[in-house]
């Protein structure tokens, strides 16, 4: 992680050091929860190649072979990434995220977001947020949700204790491969979330019901399918390519 130099009363950070992935100084982590039973749950496939080149990140799941039977959850997301540290929302202020991607996808069903994708998440794990792009092959989506994480304690607010929006943009087209930008600003203060694609608003929500302290952001490869009958449905021989930039934080205090 490097800290550029503050810029008025905004600090920006940068969440990058791919080279370092593995190395005990990395700004990332293998994705894992804990579990009641006193096991650990990696998001981790035991097959994936992972490049980094150009200061970008690469992971490649071709095919997918993680699932769970029984949490949801822990089905979805097939190998990812967690900042090392949580990075903390000033209070009353704002936080704007900021990093690249593109995805390719082997074998997914054409139209299908869900049947594999390349996710960046930013989650706070204490109280379930999730705040999230999805890109696939051919579909891109935003996500705004609170979800129960292991571990969290959901609050008892809004319109469900837990919910979440997935909102697939027809307007900004993708092609496998395609690099995009993107961009998403959290403002504590006015309790908006704005999300930003290739340089376009693409998507608002106002009224967050939570004062959200901060995030464990997240760089993963993932599916979206229910689980049927207590058995995983999620991996049918197809896998994902992902490519991450650098991401960058900024952060600005409240407004005097």
């Amino acid at each position: 992680m490097t800290e550029d130099s503050p810029t008025g009363s905004a600090t920006t950070r940068t969440y990058g050091d791919f080279h370092r992935l593995f190395e005990p100084d990395s700004p990332w982590v293998q994705a894992a929860f804990p579990l009641p039973d006193g096991s650990v749950w990696e998001y981790k496939e035991p097959n994936a190649m992972v490049l980094v080149r150009n200061g970008w990140l690469q992971v490649a799941a071709t095919p997918y072979t993680r699932s769970n039977d029984h949490v949801q959850i822990l089905d979805n997301a097939k190998h990812m990434y967690f900042t090392r540290d949580r990075i903390e929302v000033p209070a009353g202020g704002k936080i704007t995220f900021e990093i690249q991607i593109a995805a390719r996808t082997v074998g997914t069903t054409p139209g299908n977001l869900y049947d594999g994708y390349v996710s960046w998440n930013l989650l706070d794990l204490t109280t379930g947020w999730a705040i999230d792009f999805f890109t696939g092959g051919d579909t891109i989506a935003t996500v705004y949700g609170r979800l129960p994480f292991p571990g969290a304690a959901v609050p008892e607010t809004g319109g469900a204790r837990a919910f979440c929006f997935f909102h697939e943009l027809p307007d900004v087209a993708t092609t496998p491969g395609q690099v995009h930008s993107y961009r998403i600003t959290y403002d504590q203060a006015a309790d908006t979330v704005e999300f930003e694609a290739d340089g376009a608003i693409v998507d608002r929500y106002e009224n967050v019901p939570d004062k959200i302290t901060g995030f464990t952001a997240a760089l993963g490869l993932m599916s979206e399918i229910d689980i049927v009958n207590g058995k995983s449905v999620s991996c049918h021989g197809q896998g994902v390519v992902g490519q991450w930039s650098p991401m960058r934080v900024t952060t600005e205090p409240a407004s005097a």
